[in-house]
C-alpha cells in the first residue's frame, strides 16, 4: 500500500439547497484539488504519466487498450466537469461522486457502469473513503477523495507485466482494483482480533478501570466496519447478476472469489462482535466475583471482631469492684488483662479454623 500519511478529519458534505436540479454538485471547499494520473497498457507494453491534462486524456482512449484514470481530489467542480464530458459519465452519477458518504453500490448508466466502495484508509483504520469507479469502454476511471489508496500492488501486476492482467481488458482492471479494496479490510479485522486477544487477557487477569471503555470502543468500530463491508456483498451480488453487458464471463468467476472474500469478512466481523458482548460479559462476571471475595474477606474479618469487640466493650463498662464483689472482680486480678488478650486469641483463631474448614477461604 501506499506510504502517503493522511490527515484524519471527519469529510463535510456540503447541503444542497431542496429543489435543487438533479446533478447539482456540492463541492467541499476544503477538499484537495483534483490530480489526475494516467496508466495505459497492452499486452507488451505500460505507460505512465502523472498529471496529464483533461483533454490530452482523449487520444490516450484511442491508442491503448486499456486506460485507467485515476482521480486523487475533488475540490474542483470545473475539472470534474471537463472529465465527466470525456468520459460521457452522467450528472446523477457524477452527483454521486461527490456526496460522500455514499454505500457501496452498482448502478449502470447506459454503456458506462458506475461502482461505489468504500475503501480503509490507511494510518486511521477508523475511518473509510468513498471509491467511486466508471468502467466503459477500453478505460477504468476512479475518483478518490484524496491521495493515498491501497492499489499499489495492482500498479505493479501492471508494471511487471503480469499475463493476466495485462492481457484483459477493463472489466478485470475494475474487478483487480474492487479486490484490492475488499482484501484491503483483512488487515483492518486482524489488527482488531489482536486487540481482543489483549482485551480476553486484560479482563481475566487484570481488568482496569477503562477495560469497558475499551471493549465499547471494538465495539464501535465493528460496528463501523459492518455497515461499510455489508453492503459490497450486494453491490458484487449485483456486478454478477446484472452486469453480463460490462463484465465478460472469464471476469465472472474472479467476481465470485470477491464474494466469497466479503463472506468471510462479514463472518468474522460477526464472531467478532459475539466476542465483544461475551468479554463485556466476563468482565462484568470478573469484577463482580472480585467484589464478592473482598466482600467475603471483609465479612469474615468483621465477624471476628464482633465478639472480640463484645469482650473489649464489656470491659470498658467501668464498674467498680469496690462497691460490690459482682462488679468486675477480675479487674483487680493480677493476670486479668492477659488473660481477656488470651480469650480474644483463643476466639479468634478458633474461628479462622472453622471458617477453614467450611472452605470460606478457598
Amino acid at each position: 500500500m501506499s506510504t502517503h500519511k493522511r490527515r484524519r478529519r471527519r469529510p463535510r458534505r456540503p447541503a444542497i439547497a431542496p429543489g435543487s436540479s438533479p446533478g447539482t454538485l456540492a463541492i467541499d471547499p476544503e477538499a484537495p484539488k483534483p490530480v489526475i494520473q494516467l496508466i495505459a497498457y497492452g499486452p507488451e507494453e505500460v505507460v505512465e504519466v502523472d498529471a496529464p491534462s483533461v483533454g490530452e486524456l482523449s487520444g490516450y482512449l484511442d491508442d491503448w487498450p486499456v486506460v485507467w484514470i485515476n482521480v486523487d481530489g475533488l475540490g474542483d467542480e470545473q475539472k470534474l466537469r471537463s472529465l465527466a464530458e470525456v468520459f460521457g459519465l452522467h450528472r446523477l452519477a457524477l452527483e454521486d461522486v461527490v456526496s460522500l458518504g455514499q454505500r457501496a453500490k452498482v448502478e449502470p448508466y447506459g454503456d458506462r457502469l458506475f461502482v461505489v466502495a468504500r475503501m480503509p484508509v490507511e494510518g486511521a483504520p477508523d475511518e473509510t473513503e468513498q471509491l467511486s469507479l466508471f468502467l466503459g469502454d477500453g478505460f477504468v476511471l476512479t475518483f478518490q477523495e484524496r491521495r493515498g489508496d491501497c492499489f499499489d500492488p495492482v500498479r505493479e501486476r501492471i508494471r511487471q507485466g503480469k499475463p493476466v492482467l495485462r492481457r484483459s481488458g477493463p472489466d478485470y482492471l475494475a474487478y483487480a482494483l474492487i479486490d484490492a479494496v475488499i482484501d484491503a479490510y483483512f488487515p483492518v479485522l486482524e489488527q482488531v482480533g489482536n486487540g481482543l486477544e489483549l482485551l480476553d487477557n486484560e479482563v481475566l487477569e487484570s481488568p482496569q478501570k477503562d477495560t469497558v471503555s475499551k471493549i465499547h470502543a471494538v465495539k464501535h468500530r465493528l460496528q463501523s466496519l459492518r455497515r461499510s463491508i455489508g453492503p459490497h456483498r450486494e453491490a458484487i451480488n449485483s456486478l454478477l447478476r446484472d452486469s453480463a453487458e460490462f463484465v465478460q464471463p472469464e471476469t465472472a468467476i474472479y467476481l465470485r472469489d470477491c464474494y466469497d472474500h466479503l463472506l468471510r469478512l462479514s463472518e468474522r466481523v460477526d464472531v467478532y462482535r459475539e466476542q465483544c458482548a461475551d468479554l463485556m460479559s466476563t468482565h462484568l462476571t470478573v469484577v463482580s466475583h472480585r467484589m464478592n471475595e473482598v466482600m467475603k474477606v471483609l465479612t469474615i474479618i468483621a465477624t471476628i471482631f464482633i465478639p472480640l469487640g463484645f469482650i473489649a466493650g464489656l470491659y470498658g463498662m467501668n464498674f467498680n469492684p469496690e462497691i460490690s464483689r459482682w462488679n468486675m472482680p477480675e479487674l483487680n486480678w493480677v493476670l486479668g488483662y492477659p488473660f481477656a488478650l488470651l480469650v480474644m486469641a483463643l476466639l479468634a483463631g478458633g474461628m479462622v479454623i472453622y471458617f477453614r474448614n467450611k472452605g470460606w477461604f478457598d
